[in-house]
Order: C-alpha cells, then structure tokens, then sequence
C-alpha cells in the first residue's frame, strides 16, 4: 500500500471510530481505503458507496481546502453507489 494510503487511514481513523455503512474512497494511483463499522483500514472490498478522487482532490477533503461538493460538482470527486451513504460518509468527515 502506498504512504498516501496509510497516511489517509491514519487521519480518516482519527476523525472516524466507526460507520454504521460501508464507504470505499479509491484514490488515483495510490490505492483504496474501507470505511466501515470496524473502522477505517487499507482494503479494495465491496461497498455501498465508492469515492474517486485524484490525490490533490483527497488531500484537501482531508484538510479542509476542498469542500466535497464543490470537488463533486466540478467532476473532480465522483461517486458511485449510494448518494445516501456518501452524504452520511461527508457529515462524519465534518
């Protein structure tokens, strides 16, 4: 796994004890991270909603200088699966 990754699992961690569905944020060319009621880990499983995102794109969701929706709505942050889980996904990130 690449250092972006486990220092995306590290930070998500801290901010995430738990979530009651499963997320998976794909970051280009780096890999993906599982978010579910286990926590948040490295892992390419299934899940009910996937995120991708070029790694600046991740970066700043993560810091605050990119807000999700804007990066969404600008094509830069893409979602597939459930609208829902990404919405609940963005206000535990808050």
């Amino acid at each position: 796994m690449s250092n972006v990754v486990n220092a995306a699992v590290e930070k998500l961690s801290e901010r995430i004890e738990s979530f009651g569905s499963t997320a998976k944020f794909v970051i280009e060319n780096e890999g993906a991270i599982m978010i579910d009621e286990n926590g948040v880990r490295a892992g390419d499983d299934e899940a009910e909603v996937t995120l991708f995102a070029s790694r600046e794109t991740f970066e700043g969701i993560m810091n605050g200088s990119v807000n999700p929706a804007t990066a969404f709505m600008m094509g830069k942050l893409k979602i597939d699966g459930s609208m829902g889980v990404a919405m609940q996904l963005g206000q535990a990130l808050s």
